[in-house]
């Protein structure tokens, strides 16, 4: 069976053109997926799972945030911030006709999911909890700012291979598809961040909303939730890991031993965890 998305755009309340890809059945009875990417990511990276679920049947929704992939790039760097994202998802929600959802979020897109929780009928969390690794984070923050030109492909794959070693990543062609979707070719003939710098403006500049996120937990508690979390993550510790557990003691957690942030939830074990979940809606 060969499933396609429907590649579409709607605007947002500032009226910028974004971009979501809508998989599977729209008339299905069950809860539709709303998958949110991490800072610099894009729906792309949710292709493998999008297809897996719509051919059960499961309507899957991936958007690309504004400053990233097809959506527009704001004129207003200072947009780039969670309220901002956050009437952005509503938008599209209200536009489908969608009052429910089980968010799937990897990184930021999980914080983002859990900061709505009256849609939320469950959650699924991607290598993210209520304390970022502040390393981990400054580190990200300090790659993603400046825009790093690349020759040609398989020299940014090799780049990006460098740069993260501890993806569960193996095949050429999987760092291929990475790479893809995280460059994208400018009108000099190289390869460019697929994304606007200016994502991280509003966090270097304290010009962005800051949550409580151990209040966001709690705001989820009676949700069903599952938590992944990479091994070597320098994102998600095990130590929040366990109190997210102590504090929810319902949380379905899974640990893919020896991944980095972020699992690409193609792993098989993160793959077998989110069917399950899947199943209780």
């Amino acid at each position: 069976m060969t499933v396609a998305p429907r590649e579409r755009h709607y605007r947002s309340q500032d009226d910028l053109r974004l971009f979501f890809r809508d998989w599977g059945d729209p008339g299905g009875d069950d809860v539709p997926v709303l998958c949110l990417p991490g800072l610099t990511r894009h729906s792309n990276d949710f292709d493998a799972l999008a297809r897996h679920l719509a051919t059960r049947g499961r309507r899957v929704i991936c958007p690309d945030l504004r400053g990233r992939g097809r959506s527009a790039y704001a004129a207003d760097w200072r947009t780039y911030e969670p309220r901002t994202y956050l009437d952005d998802i509503r938008h599209l929600l209200a536009a489908l006709g969608i009052g429910r959802v089980i968010v799937v979020g990897t990184s930021m897109g999980g914080l983002l999911g859990a900061a709505f929780p009256t849609a939320l009928a469950g959650l699924a969390l991607n290598d993210v909890g209520p304390d970022i690794g502040a390393g981990g984070a400054k580190r990200i923050l300090d790659y993603v700012s400046v825009d790093r030109p690349q020759p040609d492909w398989p020299t940014a794959a090799k780049h990006l291979q460098t740069l993260l070693p501890n993806l569960s990543l193996s095949t050429k062609d999987e760092w291929l598809t990475l790479t893809r979707n995280t460059f994208r070719e400018g009108p000099d003939g190289r390869l460019h961040f697929d994304w606007d710098v200016n994502i991280v403006r509003p966090m270097r500049e304290g010009a962005a909303d800051v949550f409580d996120l151990w209040a966001l937990w709690r705001a989820v508690r009676r949700i069903p939730v599952l938590a992944i979390r990479g091994g070597a993550s320098d994102i998600l510790s095990a130590d929040t890991f366990a109190r997210m557990k102590a504090e929810k003691p319902d949380l379905v957690q899974v640990t893919l031993p020896g991944v980095g942030h972020a699992p690409t939830l193609n792993e098989p074990p993160a793959r077998e965890a989110i069917d399950e979940f899947l199943r209780r809606f």
